[in-house]
């Protein structure tokens, strides 16, 4: 059976993922977290989009990325992404073959019946992750996430993130937008974390 044609859309919201092959732990160890952070920034410099957010697990990434007029598709972007490391993971660990378990997943946010909303929940959603997997307790003792760019104005990323408009109408200033942030976040919790 073929795939469905991807949307490939500037100015779209895309919530990205994919799994190792076999969903195994490949991307366990810190080296190869670092890795993906060096392509991710390979890829920025290549091509012009906005990251939003991001996480990267033991076998698996999520990305949040805003395609631009005059930039890349998304497909283009993920491509690059998941070749580009790949090929760098491979040759680093002296293997041949496929790394990736099948082509990357997307939503695509502004289709959604309500964007704003979904935009904060799944925001959430990429940002829990590693405490869903119990890697931590609170996802602001991940390194490999990008909570604090939503938490702390002057935290500096290890990759260029972008706030989001949705994010920006949280308020008029980052503290305003901050508390709002930690409100979906105490909601989030809420919904998901107990259950």
């Amino acid at each position: 059976m073929s795939n469905k044609p991807r949307i490939c859309e500037p100015e779209k919201t895309y919530h990205t993922r994919s799994r190792c092959i076999d969903r195994s732990m490949m991307m366990k160890h810190r080296k190869m977290k670092d890795l993906m952070l060096k392509v991710m920034n390979m890829a920025m410099e290549k091509y012009h989009f906005e990251l939003i957010n991001y996480v990267i697990m033991d076998n698996h990434f999520h990305f949040y990325i805003r395609t631009v007029i005059g930039g890349e598709s998304i497909s283009r972007i993920m491509q690059f992404i998941k070749s580009q490391y790949a090929r760098r993971y491979n040759r680093m660990n002296g293997r041949i073959g496929p790394f990736w378990n099948e082509r990357f997943s997307d939503t695509i946010i502004e289709y959604s019946e309500d964007p704003e909303e979904v935009f904060n929940y799944i925001n959430q959603y990429i940002m829990y992750n590693p405490v869903r997997a119990g890697y931590v307790s609170d996802p602001r003792d991940y390194r490999y996430g990008c909570i604090h760019f939503y938490l702390d104005e002057s935290y500096v990323p290890p990759v260029k993130l972008t706030h989001h408009k949705y994010f920006l109408k949280l308020g008029k200033t980052f503290k305003e937008r901050s508390r709002k942030f930690r409100a979906y976040e105490e909601k989030f919790r809420n919904l998901n974390m107990y259950n």
